[in-house]
């Protein structure tokens, strides 16, 4: 078959890869994001699948808007039999959807129709759920609510954080995209709706998504911290009203202290411990602003708080 590939995150590069790597079929082009600008310097940077593609002679096309008459015409020139997407980062129109006459084929990273959206790995963990995994699917106009062609199932593993879940349903995808293309080259490729009303949503990350609660419960804030790691992270201001802004980088949960949420239970050796909502947090690894990251008992050291403190 004939493939156009569109994506653009680091989730999409094992995808690519397993395509490129099949004789049965020919990638002959990839849609991807334009170069962005990156660091400190704002130099422009390629997005992670133009960057792993490197010079393999297949042409490459970076609109700033996918669905205009321009970008089509160049896409249907290319006379692709199916169009595959893997966090691209633009919705396609009917057009787009149309040109195919294989349809629009999509990996999405978890068990639709839970979690529909832009960062579904995230919010699997931030929310507690055990258990997660891939989903393929034709696209149609609505965000991920196509119907669906095969789901693979993946463990949630009790210390696993938003960066390696990303990185393990990554490969999970390529391995679903591969028996996905089997059957669409077989003429088998099933076609199951989504249940509307089991449908959650998982919106796109942002910076304030990682300001920490202290209202919320032990594990729920635990689970933030695994979730939001690398990005956007978990903050505080300790104490609260300091200006000195925290990212939490691992806790361990203890018992209620007798004190309202926020509270500093105690600045021990281990690291401060804060009341939640429901139970406590020892903070056993933090990074002060512009610092490295630190051990909790080194930073009780060279950040001592006094009795009344309490997390912002």
């Amino acid at each position: 078959m004939r493939i156009i590939f569109m994506g653009s995150a680091a989730f999409a590069c094992p995808s690519l890869e397993r395509l490129l790597a099949n004789p049965a079929d020919e990638v002959v082009g990839i849609v991807t994001q334009p170069d962005r600008p990156k660091g400190r310097r704002l130099e422009l940077a390629p997005c992670p699948v133009k960057d792993r593609l490197g010079n393999r002679g297949i042409p490459v096309f970076t609109p700033e808007k996918v669905n205009t008459p321009e970008s089509l015409a160049i896409l249907g020139a290319l006379r692709p039999d199916v169009i595959v997407v893997v966090a691209y980062g633009q919705i396609l129109k009917p057009a787009l959807l149309a040109l195919p006459p294989l349809g629009c084929i999509n990996v999405h990273g978890s068990l639709l129709p839970k979690f529909r959206g832009a960062a579904p790995i995230q919010w699997a963990v931030a929310l507690g759920e055990q258990v997660t995994g891939v989903t393929t699917m034709f696209l149609n106009e609505r965000m991920d609510a196509g119907d669906m062609i095969l789901k693979r199932e993946l463990t949630i593993a009790g210390d696993d954080t938003g960066g390696t879940l990303h990185d393990k349903l990554a490969a999970v995808g390529a391995d679903a995209l591969a028996e996905t293309m089997a059957l669409l080259r077989a003429g088998r490729a099933p076609r199951v709706p989504q249940d509307e009303n089991a449908a959650t949503v998982a919106p796109k990350l942002k910076k304030t998504d990682g300001r920490i609660d202290w209202t919320m419960p032990a594990q729920t804030i635990q689970n933030r911290l695994r979730a939001f790691n690398p990005w956007p992270g978990c903050q505080c201001e300790l104490p609260a009203g300091s200006g000195r802004w925290v990212k939490i980088l691992a806790a361990g949960m203890e018992p209620d202290g007798q004190a309202g949420p926020g509270a500093i239970l105690s600045n021990a050796e281990a690291g401060p411990l804060v009341q939640t909502g429901a139970g406590a947090l020892r903070l056993l690894v933090v990074q002060p602003e512009g610092k490295k990251p630190m051990p909790g008992s080194a930073f009780v050291r060279g950040y001592p708080l006094r009795a009344g403190d309490r997390a912002g």
